[in-house]
């Protein structure tokens, strides 16, 4: 997803109307009116969610997601109905049941949620769009869904991947247990490269995630890379578990085995961390693999779940060792959730990761049920803050100095530290 100025998403979204008014059949639009919700909840942090909840419909009408400047967004589709009109309202009902829109008409007649079809309803809708393309003013900076990327690219990305020193892409990022009193000490470390860094060697109006099919492919190049970074990381201290986000794919290959053999340390734990999508694709796999793993005396991490994804899933017939939720601020909205303090505390509580922590709203969210291991951004800042206060030099940096330096495995970012032991220390 990239960051637009005014009046980049009406633009697109214009063109994409005049291509189908060809051949319209069966094309509708899927109009949903964010800009009349309540201020607080058209930020473009929630704005963002919102989008993101629509991810599914998007593949399952071969569609296109357009976010407008004025925080409203447009699915362009085929076999678009009035029962999806419906299921998106229901949708942000759920999160935002407090808000007077979800339930009215608005004095133009649009409700939430309107469906445009093809050809009878074009000309409104394009006259509707030209309008805020010509006369909205934006009252945030609005991002667009990226056109994704084709079958046909692929070949030219990986290309483009294989000539890629990934070094100083590779970030860490500490996984910390809250103690006591609020004593945080560090549980595992994860290392991973950001897509948003790893964008910036790609065509800027491609979205290298938007097909999940072909992104899994990537990543599997994109996996190889990553361990291979290893060989040159310059950090000083490892704690004794460190994850890697992996196909499961990647962990019968050659450079894998390279990896464990004569990369990793031999004391060195490993966790894998795995997606949804990957294990489900494939059960008796993972299975396997869970085994080939634990046979090591390495462990498995189930990744990137959310409270309505574990309801649907037996996280005791899966039997993963870690299992992370990442958070979401539409959470807040849910009150307490008995089914899932329930299915917490009957898998156990300690076995779960809060991810993606933005604030203290999340630390304290989890800590309502029972989890105690933390990650995100502001598990970074605390951190990095406690690590600066033991440093005999810390007076001389800034928090977000010491932070950027930390994230890497190498590179010159890391030079500009003074006590690159105390950089690389573990708490506990």
């Amino acid at each position: 997803m990239a960051r637009v100025g005014n009046q980049g998403a009406e633009r697109y979204l214009l063109d994409s109307l005049n291509r189908i008014a060809k051949n319209p059949i069966d094309y509708s639009v899927l109009y949903v009116n964010v800009s009349k919700l309540k201020a607080k909840n058209r930020h473009p942090e929630f704005v963002n969610i919102f989008a993101r909840m629509f991810d599914d419909l998007v593949g399952a009408t071969n569609g296109m997601m357009f976010i407008l400047s004025n925080s409203d967004f447009a699915i362009l589709g085929k076999n678009i109905n009035q029962y999806t009109v419906q299921n998106a309202v229901a949708k942000l009902q759920k999160s935002l049941a407090n808000d007077p829109m979800l339930y009215n008409v608005g004095e133009d007649g649009s409700t939430f949620a309107d469906l445009y079809r093809f050809p009878a309803d074009f000309p409104k809708l394009y006259s509707k769009i030209k309008d805020l393309q010509e006369n909205y003013q934006p009252e945030f900076d609005i991002e667009l869904m990226r056109r994704p990327l084709e079958a046909s690219q692929v070949d030219d990305v990986v290309e483009r991947l294989n000539s890629i020193d990934l070094t100083e892409l590779v970030k860490r990022q500490s996984v910390l247990k809250v103690g006591g009193a609020k004593k945080f000490e560090t549980l595992f470390e994860e290392f991973f490269v950001a897509v948003k860094d790893l964008k910036l060697y790609f065509d800027y109006s491609v979205d290298l995630q938007a097909n999940k099919w072909i992104f899994m492919y990537l990543s599997q190049v994109l996996d190889k890379k990553t361990i291979a970074s290893f060989k040159f990381s310059e950090i000083k201290t490892l704690p004794p578990y460190i994850s890697i986000n992996l196909n499961m794919s990647t962990l019968s290959s050659p450079e894998f085995e390279e990896f464990v053999t004569h990369v990793l340390p031999a004391e060195q734990k490993l966790i894998v961390e795995l997606q949804p999508m990957d294990v489900f694709n494939n059960l008796p796999r993972y299975f396997e693999v869970k085994n080939f793993l634990h046979q090591k005396g390495y462990l498995v991490l189930f990744d990137a779940t959310d409270p309505d994804m574990l309801k649907m899933i037996n996280l005791k017939r899966l039997e993963p060792d870690y299992v992370k939720i990442f958070w979401n601020q539409v959470y807040e909205e849910d009150g307490d959730n008995h089914k899932l303090r329930e299915l917490i505390n009957d898998f156990g509580a300690d076995k779960f990761i809060l991810s993606k922590c933005l604030n203290d709203k999340a630390l304290n969210w989890g800590l309502k049920y029972h989890i105690r291991n933390f990650q995100g951004p502001f598990i970074d800042g605390i951190e990095t803050a406690l690590i600066k206060t033991q440093c005999p030099h810390g007076a001389k940096c800034k928090v977000v100095d010491c932070l950027k330096r930390r994230r890497v495995i190498a590179g010159e970012a890391r030079t500009r530290c003074f006590d690159k032991n105390c950089l690389d220390k573990i708490l506990g």
